[in-house]
């Protein structure tokens, strides 16, 4: 989110840009031993109202973006506009934390929460690639209130550094590198029309990298019709594997829901709604229907057809912010009175970027051979041949990492 300095006294925005990368996944192996139960309970708090949040974020962008493919994170979205609401008071706070779906925590609480949720991520980081992280750009000479300063690098494992804004494009330049960096170049070019008078530009990222448990054979990969609508079929490289995977046949609800988990904590829900049923899940799914595909699933052998794709998503975030009821922030009477006493803000920019790679390894990585135990029943067929919705979940804390819908995977 980003910060304008008009004048000396003149009034003053901040812009938002929320960024984030998932490009495949991984997580660690469970019980290190490394988590305070306390830890846990506090971020479990949040899984509700983020979930919730989820959603209503989902339907909105949905609305905005006719066929096209959706990717981003929830996670990444509600931990920027949570680091934000450190700094907001009065009615701008309000909005935030109620379009949060915070309104029975108070801020302390759910910096808390973020605070325990950055230390466990951090515990797990030899068996995974998952960065979920925050950054703010000053501009040289502009000093937020210490208080401010003190939360989002205790709570929020900020990076702090400065930029020169009067040289837009240099500004841009330094902070699209520290981007690029933070997500193995997979996110590049984030920040393009930076004003010569902006204060902060606060940054969010999430990078996710990781293999399958179960990683396909490239040999298997062949060309196979997608079929993105009743006219439209696109060729794409199709990956295919047999074997056990934790699946559910929801008639009742027209889905197909099928589990892949990644070496780690850390797996994708894919729910394939059935031949033009797609606009009937949207309407009606939310959390509680994740939570009774993932408590339904079973283990089934089948041959499952999984396309190859990597697709780049913006998310254009502040008319969807701004509908779900956080339109203080962006407007001349927006109070940041937690970050400057001097300097009146508002926020002038919202965006989000996500990436998304799905391969036979999960990720470029080293092949490994894994047998299973094989009986000779006949394996039912998965065809992720149509649009499909996608959720990367982290189990632990039962947090969406991503989520989206795939409605052309050849579309980039």
């Amino acid at each position: 989110m980003a910060v304008k300095m008009c004048g000396i006294f003149t009034r003053c925005s901040l812009a938002a840009l929320l960024l984030v990368a998932a490009w495949a996944d991984h997580h660690h192996h469970g019980s290190d031993g490394s988590h305070s139960h306390e830890g846990e309970m506090s971020f479990h708090k949040l899984s509700a109202p983020n979930a919730d949040f989820a959603f209503t974020l989902y339907k909105s962008l949905n609305a905005k973006t006719a066929g096209r493919n959706i990717f981003y994170s929830p996670l990444g979205i509600s931990t920027a506009l949570s680091m934000l609401s450190t700094g907001a008071g009065g009615e701008t706070h309000s909005q935030l934390f109620s379009s949060l779906g915070y309104s029975t925590f108070n801020q302390t609480q759910v910096n808390e929460a973020y605070k325990h949720l950055f230390d466990m991520m951090g515990h797990s980081q030899e068996h995974q690639q998952l960065d979920v992280g925050n950054a703010m750009a000053l501009r040289t000479g502009f000093n937020p209130l210490e208080k401010f300063l003190k939360d989002v690098k205790h709570d929020y494992s900020a990076e702090i550094f400065n930029v020169d804004f009067t040289n837009p494009t240099d500004a841009a330049a330094e902070i699209n590198r520290f981007i690029a960096n933070k997500t193995q170049d997979k996110i590049n070019n984030m920040v393009k029309d930076l004003a010569p008078e902006m204060v902060m530009v606060l940054i969010n990222f999430v990078y996710f990298k990781g293999q399958w448990k179960k990683p396909f054979n490239r040999d298997m990969t062949h060309k196979m019709d997608f079929h993105v609508d009743k006219t439209t079929k696109v060729q794409v490289d199709m990956m295919m594997r047999t074997g056990y995977y934790n699946t559910y046949w929801d008639l009742n609800n027209h889905t197909t829901v099928i589990m892949l988990p990644y070496k780690s904590n850390t797996s994708m829900m894919i729910v394939l709604p059935n031949d033009g049923k797609m606009k009937e899940v949207e309407g009606y799914i939310n959390k509680d229907y994740v939570k009774h595909w993932r408590d339904s699933v079973s283990m089934e052998y089948v041959d499952l057809f999984l396309p190859k794709f990597s697709i780049t998503a913006d998310a254009p975030l502040e008319n969807t912010l701004k509908e779900m009821g956080i339109t203080n922030a962006f407007a001349d009477d927006a109070d940041f009175s937690g970050m400057s006493d001097e300097i009146k803000l508002k926020v002038s920019k919202a965006s989000h970027k996500a990436v998304l790679s799905v391969t036979e390894m999960g990720t470029e990585a080293a092949a490994t051979s894994i047998s299973e135990m094989i009986f000779f029943s006949l394996p039912q067929s998965v065809s992720i041949d149509r649009p499909f919705l996608v959720f990367i979940l982290e189990n632990f804390t039962g947090s969406i990492l991503f989520m989206g819908k795939i409605t052309n995977p050849l579309a980039m």
